[in-house]
């Protein structure tokens, strides 16, 4: 990986993203495996999150993890992914993107990705770990 995948979005979508640490562990295990994974990010900031967060129109692709007790920032999954490696899949490829969106200063922190195949639920533990009172 040459940089943050997100680095040409910086500043240009949304005023800051950035990532824990855990999550470049997760993506670059991912890669590995669905070589097409970092584009497909790309694609997925531009389309999905841009469409839901800026354009506030809801194409059930993102939805809100609110039984955190978290409520500022708001922790979002994506549910509808589309990843080219997978094909045939569309966006019901299996892979999972939990991010928190600091709404106020238009800031992005993904968390976790992973794949459905390989566990199910995203780990609240991280989650509270950085978001968590």
């Amino acid at each position: 990986m040459n940089g943050p995948f997100y680095s040409l979005y910086t500043g240009k979508l949304f005023k800051e993203i950035s990532h824990v640490p855990e999550f470049e562990k997760d993506l670059k295990k991912l890669v590995k495996r669905f070589s097409s994974l970092e584009e497909d990010l790309e694609i997925f900031m531009k389309v999905a999150m841009n469409i839901f967060h800026k354009q506030k129109i809801d194409s059930g692709a993102i939805l809100r993890i609110s039984d955190l007790g978290i409520h500022s920032p708001k922790i979002y999954k994506a549910k509808k992914f589309a990843c080219k490696a997978l094909k045939g899949k569309g966006v019901h490829s299996g892979v999972r993107v939990i991010y928190a969106y600091h709404e106020e200063e238009d800031r992005i922190k993904f968390i976790e990705i992973y794949y459905k195949g390989d566990k199910e639920d995203e780990d609240k533990e991280r989650i509270l770990k950085y978001f968590g009172e």
